[in-house]
């Protein structure tokens, strides 16, 4: 179920367990965060809830997320608490953020942008995925090409899940080098 924007608070860090016993903190970067960063969060916080505590926010946000995005999250099972919005990632930025393990790009030009300095002794990572966003005059086109970005990050968390779990790793270098073998 997704939650309408403003229906709760982020928590502060007070609030939050000891970073030893969270699972790692993942930013996923994107410049509008509209559909790509927007998905994957959702993808990270829904199949792989054991291993990352997901987040997004673009370089220059919408400040909305995407009907067609919001239709393919939809399939998810996220967790009753998460609102599903666009935001900045200057959000991110100021002293009540939370630290993070890992910052992932999903767009080419956020991977060429220069990053704001965020909380967290952080690995980067860089996955590539198209735009679907305005991808096709045709909507039926645009609804496919969303369903395809959507499936592509779903597979590719998917294997990285198996792949964690088939070894021991609890650190963030050791999960970085697993999630770059995957780009």
């Amino acid at each position: 179920m997704l939650l309408a924007e403003g229906q709760r608070s982020q928590p502060k860090i007070s609030q939050l367990k000891s970073a030893a016993e969270l699972p790692l903190r993942i930013l996923v970067l994107c410049t509008g965060n509209s559909a790509r960063s927007i998905m994957a969060e959702s993808i990270f916080n829904s199949l792989a809830a054991d291993l990352f505590q997901a987040y997004s926010a673009g370089s220059n946000p919408t400040g909305k997320v995407h009907p067609m995005a919001l239709a393919q999250i939809g399939q998810l099972a996220l967790p009753e608490n998460m609102i599903v919005r666009s935001k900045s990632w200057q959000e991110f930025t100021d002293r009540n953020a939370p630290e993070f393990d890992l910052l992932l790009t999903v767009c080419d030009h956020a991977a060429a942008e220069p990053c704001p300095t965020f909380a967290g002794q952080y690995e980067y990572v860089h996955w590539s995925f198209p735009d679907p966003a305005g991808s096709s005059n045709n909507v039926e086109a645009e609804r496919a090409a969303f369903t395809r970005c959507f499936n592509n990050i779903k597979t590719r968390v998917e294997t990285l899940v198996a792949k964690l779990s088939t070894n021991i790793c609890n650190n963030r270098a050791t999960v970085a080098n697993v999630m770059r073998e995957l780009s």
